[in-house]
């Protein structure tokens, strides 16, 4: 009898160690969203330990557009399907001023991802066709999987839906290469995707912003670790899209996996 109560207080004394930990966690991480001055969730998984941590429990479940977060599967899908045949080859600009100086002009699948070129991913998707595109996109598992009758928006204003619990998943995969692409396109994806590196880290990433939901998903690699996180918050202006990396990175820092 006493065995068994020694163990059921170790029991208490470890879930209540637990819960303080996660609650701990989450209070530090909401003074971050308050100093930015925002709302949102952010999602955090250690794939050495398995362990999630999570702000905002009820909104990391709820879906919102993708955004240019879904750039990186449509840049697997445009390489697989040869809607391009590599990161270096050039889509000619169109001329169409778009009002931002670093998308008018030639872009290449390598330039056009870390500026977030909207009119290249555009064409990239056109290229692919409906067919193939909602083919990869469920063969992928990705959000609701349901791209609608444009091809060349619905990631922008139209059905497809994800939630920062699905992007951590769908990250999980893309690291693992246990996506339905090619590996070497998996890994060249990856390497696009590098947006920050130091002798200590090296973070892959990519942003969105539509219809008031900013987005900031990705992982960081350290020597001994991996990081895959997630962050959507409220943006109604495009003058907040500093804040999406600013409070990623103050969190990265509470959780000590940067300096």
């Amino acid at each position: 009898m006493t065995l068994k109560r020694t163990h059921i207080l170790a029991l208490i004394m470890l879930f209540g160690l637990l819960s303080c930990d996660r609650n701990h966690t989450e209070s530090n991480w909401e003074n971050s969203f308050q100093n930015h001055h925002v709302k949102g969730t952010f999602v955090l998984k250690d794939l050495g330990t398995g362990k999630t941590l999570v702000y905002n429990k009820k909104r990391s479940h709820q879906a919102f557009v993708p955004a240019s977060t879904f750039k990186i599967l449509n840049s697997m899908i445009a390489l697989q399907t040869s809607s391009i045949e590599s990161v270096d080859d050039t889509i000619k600009w169109d001329g169409v001023d778009r009002g931002y100086v670093l998308w008018n002009k030639d872009h290449t699948m390598r330039t056009a991802f870390p500026v977030s070129c909207v009119w290249f991913y555009q064409e990239l998707a056109r290229r692919t066709g409906k067919k193939q595109m909602q083919k990869w996109v469920s063969d992928s598992n990705y959000g609701n999987m349901s791209i609608g009758p444009q091809i060349d928006r619905f990631w922008l204003d139209g059905d497809l839906r994800i939630s920062a619990q699905e992007q951590i998943s769908f990250i999980e995969k893309l690291i693992k290469n246990e996506l339905p692409f090619n590996k070497t396109i998996q890994e060249t994806v990856k390497s696009i995707m590098i947006n920050d590196a130091t002798d200590q880290y090296v973070v892959h990433a990519k942003t969105g912003w539509s219809q008031g939901i900013g987005w900031y998903v990705g992982y960081i690699e350290s020597n001994n670790n991996t990081w895959i996180f997630s962050l959507n918050i409220d943006m109604e202006n495009i003058n907040q899209a500093v804040i999406r990396k600013l409070l990623t990175y103050d969190i990265l820092k509470e959780q000590n996996i940067i300096e």
